[in-house]
């Protein structure tokens, strides 16, 4: 059965252009379009779609405000467009946090020059919510269930959450997160739980474009009690810091002695990721950080499970974000299929896990 599709931008050219790359696939079908956020929260209310694809800036309500009303009134998975500036990006982060799960980078020229590869990531993203609909953490009147141990740690027994994280050794050096679809609102809501005087270092892998990685550090570190920054190189690593790596980058750990530091380097054209979860995980890997807890968290793909696994060799905890809670089980499903996983945790059960182990 088709995936139906309400299109909501207020250039008839954008409406016209993703239905286009839409419909061109038997696996959706357009149920309707509209020009602003007052039209789109009506025709969502009748049409009843599977996805909405959601322009964040348009005349009579906005992108956000209809997000708001529509996750209010009749809860629907949506896929944002926005502009790759500093501004789009900052209210692109809105829009998700108001409920949208997953977004896009509006660019006219792109749907011009590579309306093929354009077309494909389309598709694939609103297939891949319009499958999965709703995680629990955008369903209030669910209750999400208690994390379960799925490694070593557990013993495959089925150990609460609590007794699972007993048997964990409280002597990490470090906190290594990696995420894609959904990772904005789950990292966020993780970092909102730790004290100003968090005893580890964190750095954080989120596949993001450059002007939104830069606007989402920025965003964090007004939200968070704890520091966060877009990772610079030479930065040093130290407890109650949060290192983002920089879209269009990979991220490296390094270790001088006891001190660890990033290095910076361009992405080149063959990695799929910039940055990328494999590449830093590996890295920490390579410089001898045994004892660090990497977390997989909701995202596309299998981005992470190799660095995870090179991680688990030297010593290292995994944890992934449970099914429920994710936006995209894709990444976390791809460790823990792979039989890396320590403990499977559902979102809201993430930080104050953090503060069990640390």
């Amino acid at each position: 059965m088709a995936i139906k599709v309400l299109v909501v931008d207020d250039s008839s050219f954008f409406r016209r252009r993703v239905s286009e790359m839409l419909s061109g696939d038997a696996r959706f079908k357009i149920v309707g379009a509209a020009a602003d956020g007052r039209e789109a929260v009506e025709k969502t209310r009748e049409l009843k779609p599977d996805v909405i694809t959601m322009d964040v800036e348009m005349p009579v309500m906005d992108g956000i405000e209809a997000v708001k009303r529509i996750m209010r009134r009749c809860p629907t998975p949506i896929l944002m467009f926005s502009s790759l500036t500093r501004e789009g990006a900052q209210a692109t982060f809105d829009a998700l946090e108001a409920g949208a799960v997953d977004y896009m980078p509006k660019n006219f020229e792109d749907i011009s020059t590579r309306q093929e590869e354009v077309a494909r990531l389309l598709r694939t993203r609103v297939w891949s919510i319009g499958v999965r609909g709703l995680p629990s953490s955008k369903q209030p009147a669910r209750t999400v269930a208690m994390g379960r141990g799925t490694g070593a740690a557990a013993g495959g027994k089925g150990f609460s959450l609590a007794e699972s994280l007993a048997a964990v050794p409280r002597c990490h050096r470090l906190v290594a997160i990696g995420s894609s679809t959904g990772g904005p609102v789950a990292i966020q809501e993780i970092l909102q739980g730790l004290p100003k005087n968090y005893p580890l270092p964190i750095v954080m892998v989120q596949h993001m474009p450059k002007s939104f990685t830069t606007a989402f550090a920025e965003r964090l570190n007004r939200l968070c009690q704890i520091e966060v920054r877009e990772a610079v190189d030479g930065d040093e690593l130290r407890p109650g810091l949060a290192l983002l790596a920089p879209g269009g980058m990979q991220m490296l750990i390094r270790k001088r002695g006891t001190r660890m530091f990033v290095k910076l380097e361009d992405a080149t054209t063959e990695q799929n990721y910039k940055p990328c979860v494999d590449i830093t995980f590996q890295s920490i890997a390579d410089a001898g950080i045994g004892s660090c807890l990497a977390m997989i968290l909701t995202g596309m793909g299998a981005d992470g499970r190799e660095g995870a696994r090179a991680l688990k060799s030297k010593g290292a905890t995994i944890w992934a974000q449970d099914e429920a809670t994710s936006v995209i089980y894709g990444m976390p499903m791809a460790v823990t299929k792979a039989g890396l996983t320590d403990h499977e945790i559902p979102l809201k059960e993430i930080a104050p896990a953090l503060l069990k182990v640390s």
